[in-house]
């Protein structure tokens, strides 16, 4: 059950800014387009897995669905795909645990989780395996954090660090386990 994380934050730790913005992302130049990792990542995956939140925000940016895997939305108030999405993603609803045990049983057993609150449920509950995370060097003193409470200490190690754009710091750790 690998279950992976891939996001981005501030150095100070927040996916947004105060205001939900995803503004922050792009302050580092990236001329070329780089994927940073993400198309490794979306290889190494069987599905996703992601807040409402999440699809909100990927629906905002205005470009064509982005991803070739299966999405499964992750939401106690939407029932359906949006129309534009029928047969892009599907909603699940329910405990986490049970969400992923069944995407698991439907031969999901590779998933990106991807969501901050998403995230913070399942590392709750001891479901992420790895973590990437890229740090853009940029303070917002505030907003969304990526992380919060835990019952229990959860330790990782260092499975590699790298520098994309002489400037965003990306660290992937593996759960120790």
């Amino acid at each position: 059950m690998p279950n992976k994380v891939f996001i981005a934050t501030s150095l100070d730790g927040y996916i947004a800014d105060r205001n939900g913005g995803l503004d922050f992302l792009g302050t580092v130049p990236n001329p070329e387009g780089l994927d940073l990792g993400f198309v490794p990542l979306m290889e190494s995956v069987d599905a996703l897995l992601m807040g409402r939140k999440t699809l909100d925000a990927v629906l905002s940016f205005d470009v064509p669905w982005p991803y070739s895997k299966p999405v499964f939305v992750l939401s106690s108030t939407m029932k359906a795909a949006p129309e534009a999405l029928a047969g892009k993603l599907e909603i699940v609803s329910g405990d986490v645990r049970d969400v992923v045990n069944d995407l698991n049983a439907r031969g999901f057993r590779k998933l990106y989780v991807d969501g901050g609150t998403l995230i913070q449920s399942l590392l709750a509950e001891d479901l992420i395996d790895d973590l990437i995370v890229s740090q853009i060097p940029v303070l917002l003193g505030g907003g969304v954090p990526l992380f919060g409470a835990l019952s229990k200490h959860l330790e990782f190690e260092l499975v590699k660090s790298e520098v994309f754009l002489d400037a965003i710091v990306q660290s992937h750790y593996r759960r120790k386990r």
